[in-house]
Parts: C-alpha cells; sequence; structure tokens
C-alpha cells in the first residue's frame, strides 16, 4: 500500500542465496571471500510480508520498505520531500518545458558490478509505460525516452508538466532495474538494483535479508546487512524490540507510544505523515453506486471516535486527502455526525435494512479496530457491517476483482497533489477500484497536471477535492503520524514524513 496497494499478488518463494546469518555489530561474514558483515546487522520488524520485490510491480508499502534500501530512481526526496540528485546529478529544462534532459551520475553500477546506463533508465521508464504498469499514470505527458549517449536521458512531453521530478522519484516505483533480472523473471524474489544494500535471501513467511553493497555509487553504508522481518502484532513487534531481538520498528502499539517515549532503553520518534485513510464503496454495486447511500455512510461516521480508537492521538482527523501543513491542503469538511440526516438519505434512496461488506487487513491492524467503530457506528442507521479480515496479499487481490462492497486502507508518501487523487479518482485511474466516475473531475485533474501556475493549480485541486468529497467517492477519515522506534544502539536513522525507510546512513553500536 505503497504507499500504496495494487492488484498483483505475488506469492514469494524461499531463496536462500548468499544466507547471512545474525551478526552481532563489528562481526563479519565471509562469503566468496568478502567480508559482507562488517558493521553488524540491523534487524527490523515490518508489520507486512512483501507480496513481490518487483518495483514496477508491487504495490504493497512493504515492499517498499525493503525496496528504499535495494534501489536508486532519477532524482529522489530530501528530508523536506523536495526532489534532489540521485541517479541524475543535474537536469535542464528547455523554454517550452516539454524537453527534459538529464545527466547519469558516472561509474554507477547494479550491485552485481554491471555497469548502469542511460538504457537502463529508458528501458525501466518504457517498461512502466508500455506494459501499462502501476506507476504509468505518472508518465501521461511523457511522449518518448531517449539516450542520446550512455550518460544522458531526454524525456519528451506532450504538455508543461510541473510534478515530473516527484513523478520520476517519488516513490521506488519507478526505481531503475536491469534489463535481463526483469526478464529473467528473478526480479520479484532477487532484485538486482544500484541502491546501498542487496538482497541476499527471502524466505517467504519469515525475513528478506540484505548485505551491503559494495559497489555502490554513494557513501558506503556503516551496517553490513539489514534483517526484515514480518511481525503483524504490534505487542510482539514491541517484546521484540525490547528484547533486542530486533533494533527498528515502525509497528508499535498506538496506544503505548505516549510511555514508550520516556523509555530511556528505547528512542520512539513520530512526523506528520503525507499520508491518508480512508472508507471506499464499491460503486459498481447496488445501492453504493448511489451518491445519497454513499453520502449517509459520510454523514453517519463520526470520524473523530474512529481516529481516537486506531490512532489514540497519533493522527488528525480529515475529510479531504491532503494534510493541514501541505500548501496544497483544502479546509472542507461538510460530513459532521448527523445521524438523522443519515436515516434521511438511505429512505430517499430506498434503502433499508443494509448488510455491509467492510475489506479490512490484520497487516495494518488499525484498519481493524478502525471497522469495529466504523459497525457500530452504522449499525445506528440500519447497516449490518460484515467484517472481513485478510491477509494483505488477499486483501490486494480481491481489491484487484472487485470483489467487496467497501474496504479501509490508506495511501503512503504522497507529495505532489497529484498523487493524493488522480490515480484513485480519476476515470481512467489505475487505483479507482471503487468505480468513481465523474467527467468534471477528471477535467480538474487532467488541467491541474500540466498547470504551471501554483495559485491556479491550487485551485484546480480544490475544486476537485470538493467535487470528490461531495460525492463520497472517498470517506476520507486522518492523516496519521508517522511513528517509529529503535534500539538506543542505533544511530543515524531519521523519521521521513513520506515513510520511506533508509537505513543507508544508519550504525549500529555493540
Amino acid at each position: 500500500m505503497s504507499s500504496k496497494r495494487f492488484r498483483g499478488a505475488g506469492v514469494a518463494l524461499a531463496l536462500t542465496f548468499g544466507l547471512l546469518a545474525g551478526c552481532s555489530a563489528g562481526d563479519g561474514v565471509d562469503v566468496d571471500g568478502a567480508q559482507v558483515g562488517a558493521g553488524g546487522v540491523l534487524t527490523a520488524a515490518i508489520s507486512g510480508e512483501p507480496d513481490q520485490l518487483d518495483p514496477h510491480q508491487t504495490s504493497a508499502y512493504p515492499s517498499f520498505q525493503v525496496l528504499e534500501n535495494v534501489y536508486d530512481t532519477l532524482v529522489e526526496p530530501d528530508a523536506n520531500l523536495a526532489m534532489k540528485p540521485s541517479l541524475a546529478t543535474e537536469w535542464d529544462t528547455s523554454d517550452d518545458q516539454l524537453t527534459w534532459t538529464f545527466t547519469l551520475r558516472e561509474e554507477v553500477t547494479f550491485s552485481d558490478g554491471s555497469p548502469l546506463t542511460a538504457e537502463d533508465v529508458v528501458y525501466s521508464f518504457n517498461r512502466i509505460i508500455d506494459e501499462e504498469l502501476n506507476a504509468a499514470y505518472r508518465f501521461a505527458t511523457v511522449e518518448s525516452v531517449t539516450a542520446p549517449d550512455p550518460g544522458t536521458v531526454v524525456v519528451k512531453l506532450t504538455a508543461p508538466t510541473p510534478n515530473l521530478l516527484a513523478s520520476l522519484g517519488g516513490f521506488k516505483g519507478v526505481a531503475i532495474v536491469k534489463k535481463s533480472n526483469v526478464e529473467s523473471g528473478a526480479v520479484k524474489t532477487e532484485p538486482i538494483g544500484s541502491g546501498p544494500f542487496a538482497v541476499s535471501s527471502y524466505s517467504a513467511g519469515d525475513s528478506i535479508k540484505l548485505v551491503r553493497n559494495d559497489s555502490y555509487w554513494g557513501t558506503k553504508p556503516k551496517l553490513g546487512g539489514i534483517t526484515f522481518t514480518f511481525v503483524q502484532d504490534p505487542t510482539v513487534a514491541l517484546q521484540n524490540l525490547r528484547s533486542g531481538e530486533v533494533q527498528w520498528t515502525d509497528n508499535l502499539p498506538p496506544q503505548q507510544v505516549a510511555a514508550l517515549r520516556e523509555d530511556d532503553d528505547l528512542v520512539v520518534r513520530s512526523a506528520a505523515s503525507s499520508d491518508y485513510w480512508y472508507l471506499a464503496l464499491n460503486q459498481a454495486r447496488k445501492p453504493y453506486d448511489d451518491v445519497n447511500v454513499r453520502r449517509a455512510v459520510a454523514f453517519a461516521l463520526d470520524r473523530a471516535a474512529i481516529t481516537k480508537a486506531a490512532k489514540f492521538g497519533l493522527a488528525t482527523v480529515n475529510q479531504t486527502a491532503i494534510p493541514k501543513d501541505s500548501a496544497f491542503y483544502y479546509d472542507y469538511a461538510p460530513y459532521q455526525p448527523d445521524l438523522a440526516q443519515a436515516k434521511q438519505l438511505l429512505a430517499g434512496a430506498g434503502v433499508t435494512d443494509l448488510t455491509m461488506d467492510l475489506m479490512v487487513t490484520n497487516e495494518y491492524p488499525e484498519t481493524v479496530t478502525a471497522a469495529q467503530v466504523i459497525a457500530a457506528q452504522l449499525k445506528e442507521i440500519g447497516i449490518t457491517v460484515k467484517i472481513r479480515t485478510l491477509d494483505f496479499a488477499q486483501w490486494l487481490d480481491e481489491q484487484g476483482k472487485g470483489n467487496f462492497d467497501s474496504f479501509m486502507l490508506g495511501w503512503l508518501g504522497n507529495i505532489d497533489p497529484d498523487e493524493f487523487y488522480y490515480a484513485q479518482h480519476h476515470s481512467d485511474g489505475t487505483f479507482n477500484f471503487h468505480g468513481y466516475r465523474n467527467p468534471a473531475v477528471d477535467n480538474l485533474l487532467d488541467q491541474a497536471r500540466t498547470e504551471t501556475d501554483q495559485a491556479a493549480r491550487k485551485q484546480q485541486y480544490e475544486q476537485a477535492a470538493k467535487q470528490i468529497v461531495d460525492d463520497a467517492s472517498y470517506l476520507y477519515l486522518y492523516n496519521p503520524d508517522v511513528v517509529q522506534g529503535w534500539s538506543s544502539q542505533v544511530s543515524g536513522y531519521e523519521v521521513r514524513a513520506d515513510r520511506a525507510i533508509r537505513f543507508r546512513d544508519v550504525a549500529l553500536a555493540g
């Protein structure tokens, strides 16, 4: 849920190529004569298991937690979410803003030692475009991608695209991949990137192990490796952190976070995120195709109560997607709890004694908690909610098939306003699984993508957001904080608003 969530839900196979044993800080493991473990191995507990490790195919946030450390993009967001050089050291834009020329960093290699050139960038972008993969919507204005020489990439556009850099570098779904790794199919479980770490082994249901990429173009990581373990239960993740079994987790029990901040043995930090969580109703099914039924549900929800139960104060209620600290925030909240209004809307739609399937995933426990509160609230207007709890791979598959009445989940790591709305609410949006269609919204979102005047662009997104909320396309709930905890042995780690998990600057004390 890359950020984001997608229909593909591959089944990971257990692989053990170059399996790295757990090491204490400073230990090394000899693999073909190389001390790949020097610097220690950090163990990180994440709440879900990746569905696969192909960055262009996955949509699962657990996948991107791993891939953030394995792959590079042309540019990448810094701590303030401004786009900075990565594989591209600089770029120029033509006067008409239709041609962007990127200069690549010299002597970059993939983790297997093969050179990374402009042809790899062209292949990666064209793969996404030609195969209409998950990030294809980010390339809607791209006319061509070419490589006039091994160190240069030229992107030609059909219209000015103010969010191009964010589209090319905002998340690892547009990572630069190796063609032979993709064509062999190994990319799903044995990806080859150019990032600071490389995948060493992938054991389904257990862990993914990374080792330091000693051919990395940037400052070499201090860690010898990272082990990602999959721990769904926040209480267990905390126990593992306290015992030293893991040294980092983003899966802390929200009700304990305030007390954990005072624990001298742990470091707990939070930051306002660029995420949002929401409830979606399937407009391809009756009666949810009726806007008045969707609005009835919206009026029945007490978002403050849902947020308190799910996040214990670690979130901000919001009826639009973009959080309050963004320049594109739109203050609009038409749905205050009103049971009488909700009942009236249902009666007007001829709906009585409705039973609604609500799909959630146990790999995001807050969805399960929130669903229980939502069920109690909707019962007050005569809607019986049947909560269906799935593992995330099943959840993704059911979403892709349209097999749901409703679901709750979040969009993570958004940067540009286009990422909050286009793919989810445009009629042709890649993630418009709930079947929303509004030509006026389509037009506004199309205009805003190519609008270079910041004030005009903000107004267009506000108009689109208002219509999306009025149509109850998504029933927005809250913007959560990013909350993560780690051992006092860990240094050099920073919590990021985009929820990118970067361990390249982390050190682990003995």
